[in-house]
């Protein structure tokens, strides 16, 4: 008996890794003798750099600027010469002091994390973007890299998207001369413009507390943004505000796309590419994923969705583990889940799931596991549906 135990994770209570243990824990209760493989996975936005330490990559750690500034502890994972930096880590919402900051908020801490991981030799660099705290439509970053962003007057803007409105020239001179040998790729799912009614500011801002106004100031300042560092850059940079993924993180794809020649892909398949999810599922007579909601954005995606698909192109039953299923029978066969547990499915009060989630979790492996000894003839190793759970 092999099952791979690869969930993303549940936001507020697990960590992928923690998330994996569990459930695996509980699969173990029942094949007390199988071979176990956890894997943590990631859709390139928080827990990237977690799954790929998981998966073998050395966490580093480094001293970057946060969201508001101020300085804090953000990790990138190296293996070789390949780096995985997580803007969550650095330039996150969860990084944030205190409240929102959807003017003044930056992605800096990015680009500290980038020069660190340059420093300790990566030259291949995975970019994962999500959960961002800021819109300035990557400019922190630049600057973390050594770009100055100048008023009229010639004084260094401060922080923030709503300060780019006041640009009048960006100085690349000082832009870490590695990045032009260095090969990145933006670790993205989303496929937002920078600008428009699509862009950065119009769909996101309001996540990062933005309101009616200060969207539409945000959008604007990131028009003046592009035009400025049109004329310099050396790059369509007009045309490249238009690409798919160029809003994402609050258009640090934009900045990616145009200055660090990154190429675009989706996150998921660049974290499974990295912990080598294929090469585990192969062989196993069955997979659990899952994550802290099973939901519409789920299918859009995000890693439990992804982690079906590999499984069912190996012919392989995947079952989900989440915390709460908003998706029903239809959207969940259409996934490709045999079988979906939610732990409120276990516990209803959903304060103690979240506290309680180790012990539900390892709970809802061992129930998983036990249909699967019940159907192992007809089922495992097949693509046979097993049967569903119920509460």
């Amino acid at each position: 008996m092999r099952v791979v135990v690869a969930p993303d994770k549940f936001k507020g209570s697990l960590t992928g890794a923690e998330a994996a243990a569990a459930i695996a824990a509980g699969v173990r209760e029942i094949f007390a003798d199988a071979e176990i493989v956890t894997l943590p996975v990631a859709d390139g936005g928080e827990g990237t750099v977690a799954a790929a330490v998981a998966a073998g990559f050395e966490e580093h750690t480094t001293t970057v600027a946060g969201p508001t500034g101020v300085d804090h502890q953000a990790v990138f994972a190296l293996r070789g010469a390949t780096a995985v930096v997580e803007l969550a880590a650095a330039s996150g919402l969860d990084a944030l002091p205190a409240g929102p900051d959807p003017m003044g908020a930056t992605s800096r801490g990015t680009g500290d994390a980038i020069r660190a991981a340059l420093d300790a030799g990566a030259r291949t660099i995975v970019l994962g973007v999500g959960g961002s705290a800021s819109t300035d439509g990557g400019a922190g970053m630049l600057v973390g890299l050594g770009a100055r962003l100048l008023d009229a007057s010639g004084t260094v803007l401060p922080d923030g998207g709503a300060a780019l409105a006041r640009l009048a020239c960006v100085d690349l001179s000082g832009l870490d001369p590695r990045i032009v040998t260095t090969s990145f790729t933006l670790a993205a799912d989303v496929d937002n413009p920078l600008l428009g009614d699509r862009g950065a500011a119009a769909v996101f801002g309001p996540q990062k507390g933005a309101d009616e106004a200060q969207v539409v100031e945000l959008d604007a300042a990131l028009a003046q943004f592009v035009e400025v560092l049109d004329r310099v850059a050396g790059t369509d940079c007009a045309g490249l505000a238009g690409q798919p993924g160029a809003g994402a993180a609050g258009g640090v794809g934009f900045a990616a796309l145009a200055l660090l020649g990154a190429r675009r892909r989706s996150g998921f398949q660049v974290v499974a590419e990295l912990v080598g999810l294929h090469a585990a599922i192969a062989g196993a007579d069955a997979v659990v994923t899952g994550e802290g909601s099973l939901d519409e954005q789920t299918l859009g995606g995000k890693a439990p969705a992804g982690v079906a698909a590999a499984a069912i192109a190996a012919g392989i039953p995947a079952h989900a583990v989440c915390g709460r299923s908003l998706l029903d029978d239809d959207a969940r066969a259409a996934a490709g889940f045999a079988s979906v547990l939610a732990l409120t499915d276990l516990e209803p009060d959903p304060e103690v799931c979240m506290r309680e989630a180790a012990v539900l979790a390892r709970e809802a492996g061992r129930t998983i596991a036990q249909h699967l000894a019940e159907n192992v003839g007809a089922t495992i190793g097949t693509s046979t549906r097993t049967k569903e759970l119920t509460s």
